[in-house]
């Protein structure tokens, strides 16, 4: 793997790209990849196409190393349970979301005080480790994304979103963990009536959180799409780094869920989540 030219993931099938870039990394004499492009663009009815053998691996190796699953990674990213409980009412979505964050907050392994990838999207500046109630925020940029935009009499335009504050996230940690998430852009069209959405990470975890992140990803982006009345056409990611952080190549664990994922590619048989097929 060469360490100047940029790694660029080929399958635009969220479960077959993950995978992909896993083994190529596995593979590889290195631990990590520079300059990683994906771009996932396999949809139906704009939620994003998945494997469930190699989800129900990877999800297998997560919880026998007490990792995170899949969807609690994408959760952070999109809450999209609490979305269809609030019957897809975006307002609702946004005041149950911080009502209850500390409850959300608490859910997490890690209890990272710095905040989710959702209440920063939401909640942007908000300081709650100085107490600031979140709900007197008014840094709700995926709402002024969507209002702005539906209220916009421009046909092509680039609207983006922050997660990285430097107020906050600038600080000596040797191991900061939050954000890797630096932040998102939505680029609509209103002529063709379409969205694209790209993701900008510095640092990626490819074993613990990248495939939660994609799905993550997805799911908001399907989410803005929606109340943006547009159809999502495509996900990009661009990764600075994507590293196998904490776990040995060598590992029995890693062995085992790299035959599961090699097994899975050789059958070509794409389904979603539910097991039907596509």
């Amino acid at each position: 793997m060469s360490s100047n030219a940029p790694l660029i993931i080929k399958p635009t099938h969220l479960s077959q790209a993950w995978a992909h870039l896993f083994l190529q990394i596995i593979d590889s004499k290195s631990t990590k990849a520079s300059t990683v492009l994906l771009s996932l663009s396999d949809f139906v009815e704009d939620e994003a196409i998945e494997d469930l053998v190699i989800r129900e691996a990877l999800d297998d190796c997560l919880l026998a190393i007490d990792k995170q699953s899949v969807h609690t990674v994408a959760n952070t990213i999109f809450p999209i349970n609490l979305w269809k409980r609030v019957g897809f009412n975006r307002h609702e979505l946004y005041e149950k979301y911080l009502g209850n964050f500390s409850r959300i907050k608490s859910l997490g392994c890690h209890n990272n005080d710095r905040g989710t990838y959702f209440q920063r999207l939401i909640a942007f500046g908000g300081d709650i480790r100085k107490g600031k109630r979140l709900d007197q925020c008014n840094g709700n940029q995926l709402e002024h994304i969507i209002s702005g935009y539906l209220h916009s009499k421009m046909r092509y335009t680039m609207l983006q979103a922050s997660i990285f504050d430097p107020h906050r996230d600038h600080t000596t940690s040797p191991r900061l963990g939050f954000p890797c998430l630096q932040h998102l852009q939505f680029v609509p069209d209103k002529q063709e009536k379409t969205l694209i959405v790209n993701a900008y990470y510095a640092t990626q975890q490819i074993l613990e959180k990248a495939y939660g992140n994609y799905l993550g990803i997805c799911r908001l982006s399907s989410f803005m799409a929606h109340e943006m009345k547009l159809t999502l056409n495509q996900v990009n990611f661009f990764i600075g780094i994507a590293k196998l952080d904490t776990v040995p190549k060598k590992s029995e664990k890693i062995i085992v869920l790299k035959e599961k994922i090699q097994q899975a590619l050789s059958l070509s048989n794409s389904i979603k989540v539910d097991g039907s097929k596509i």
